[in-house]
């Protein structure tokens, strides 16, 4: 079964705080990803990135509008009875979406076959199964031989890679990512953008994953959103192929020094600049 998440004209008005003024996070957001779309995420700091993504994974509601994950094609009203639902529409955090966050939020007492099949089994999932199913998870991510080891054991990339392979090991249709390679050095950061387009290529999830990197949003996604500062709206949005390209090529540098890389790096620097000053 195919499943599209569709978001029908969202916002999100944060209260006011201390006598002040009510925060418009998010304003009039429409957006559809398709099975096997790889979405990235581009804007300046306090665009709504996150409040978006917190959206998807189910985390908060919004103030208006309406998400949908699933098979839901019809019109969306343009009111909606309180206490009313629409077929497949998010109210809250599922085991369809996978959420990867920017730091690892494993847990420390667990090894780390324990914290890939932590969701399994709040699942109900026996232990046979859910080890056989951590076990192929951990082996598409490079770690089977460090399945006893303990968290702490780990370098920030590993421990990115476990928090990796617990999202897939529940088998969600999407992939939520939260700047999960923000904290890393060059090279680790590098080698996971690779793996992430490796498992892109032989799941076919869908994924949305936010950035500040513009050559990483680039690399990575099929499709590029730039979201404009708050309250944030998607100003831009570009197709793109260069992943698809390292999937052919398996050269990263040779991929990203490529004219139309750099060119559209450019575009899309001047685009985020100008939002940046216009506000």
């Amino acid at each position: 079964m195919s499943h599209n998440l569709k978001i029908h004209d969202v916002s999100v008005v944060y209260p006011s705080q201390q006598g002040g003024q009510p925060v418009t996070a998010l304003s009039g957001v429409n957006l559809t990803i398709e099975r096997g779309d790889f979405v990235m995420a581009l804007g300046a700091s306090g665009c709504g990135k996150t409040t978006l993504l917190n959206l998807m994974a189910g985390f908060i509601r919004p103030s208006s509008g309406v998400l949908t994950l699933g098979e839901f094609q019809g019109q969306v009203p343009q009111q909606i009875e309180p206490g009313a639902q629409l077929r497949d529409q998010i109210t809250g955090p599922g085991a369809e979406r996978g959420v990867v966050f920017q730091k690892h939020a494993l847990m420390p007492w667990l090894n780390v076959i324990d914290n890939v099949a932590l969701g399994l089994k709040f699942r109900g999932v026996g232990q046979r199964e859910r080890e056989e199913r951590a076990m192929h998870f951990l082996q598409l991510t490079g770690l089977a031989d460090f399945r006893n080891h303990a968290i702490y054991q780990l370098s920030g990339g590993m421990q990115q890679r476990v928090g990796i392979a617990r999202a897939l090991t529940n088998d969600p249709h999407m992939l939520l990512l939260d700047e999960p390679l923000g904290a890393l050095d060059a090279l680790t950061r590098e080698r996971l953008q690779e793996l992430l387009l490796d498992i892109w290529q032989s799941t076919g999830k869908m994924m949305f994953f936010i950035t500040h990197d513009v050559e990483e949003a680039l690399f990575l996604g099929s499709r590029l959103i730039i979201m404009s500062p708050r309250p944030g709206r998607i100003t831009h949005e570009f197709k793109l192929d260069f992943g698809q390209r390292f999937l052919e090529c398996r050269d990263a540098r040779q991929v990203k020094s490529m004219p139309e890389f750099i060119a559209l790096r450019e575009q899309v620097l001047s685009i985020i600049h100008g939002e940046e000053e216009a506000a």
